[in-house]
């Protein structure tokens, strides 16, 4: 009996390029999105095996949605090995708009409510079996706050302190937690990015490393390793220099600006 990964967000960028790499590795799929037709038109593009996955329609910003769907998954397909909590949004913000504090109240229930509501169906489960990985993806953003990117950075700085708690919760359980920040990688996420985007990587290659750090049980890994390096040269940058090097960069665009 092949081994079952569960993903949020598989409807394209990161979450499908995950998708792909673990059913070359033999993995079967529970696939979940909002928009579940674009997941079944790359499936049978990709040539998927019918036997070998499933669909599940849900909104992870909504609890009831995504954990109804995580029900769903056990009762058709089994207990996961894998979660993988990939579904996020990236979006600007400017604190002095009130709707934009609208949009605020999104990013964060979509990225760290759905990502923990994503969790909670396989928790108790997986424990109980003794094993398990719990996949959350956080960014290099979430390392330090960025002008103009504040909703979206204080959302992965919170899947980052989330997922560390996490993993420290369930140790003696048996069920392994691992962040993956991901830096810059070549998505319909990034593609609007007004400013550079150093060692800008393509979907597939994140992929097979971040299948090779999960396989690995890697508790925190940045991918690319250079901008691990980047995060952590600017994380102990005093902040004087900081806002200096930072000072009018580009903000990330608000919904407003589309």
């Amino acid at each position: 009996m092949s081994k079952l990964i569960f993903i949020t967000g598989a409807s394209s960028g990161l979450g499908q390029a995950l998708a792909w790499r673990y059913y070359q590795a033999g993995f079967s799929l529970a696939l979940v999105a909002r928009r579940t037709g674009e997941i079944a038109d790359w499936a049978a593009r990709q040539g998927l095996e019918a036997s070998r996955y499933r669909i599940y329609c849900a909104d992870v910003a909504v609890i009831d949605s995504i954990v109804n769907a995580g029900m769903q998954c056990l009762l058709e397909q089994g207990l996961p090995d894998v979660v993988v909590a990939n579904a996020g949004v990236s979006i600007g913000v400017d604190s002095s708009v009130r709707g934009d504090m609208d949009v605020l109240s999104r990013i964060f229930a979509i990225n760290n409510v759905g990502l923990a509501a994503t969790f909670h169906s396989f928790i108790e489960p997986m424990t109980q079996r003794g094993s398990g990985t719990l996949v959350g993806i956080g960014s290099v953003a979430g390392i330090r706050g960025l002008p103009g990117h504040g909703g979206y950075c204080a959302s992965k700085a919170g899947v980052i302190s989330y997922c560390e708690s996490l993993r420290g919760e369930l140790r003696q359980g048996g069920v392994k937690v691992v962040t993956i920040c991901p830096g810059y990688i070549d998505t319909p996420l990034t593609q609007k990015n007004r400013y550079a985007m150093p060692f800008l990587m393509h979907a597939d290659v994140f992929a097979d490393k971040a299948f090779d750090a999960i396989k690995a049980g890697a508790s925190y890994r940045v991918i690319p390793w250079q901008m691990g390096w980047v995060a952590k040269a600017l994380r102990l940058l005093p902040n004087i220099f900081f806002d200096r090097i930072l000072s009018g960069r580009p903000r990330k665009r608000r919904i407003s600006e589309g």
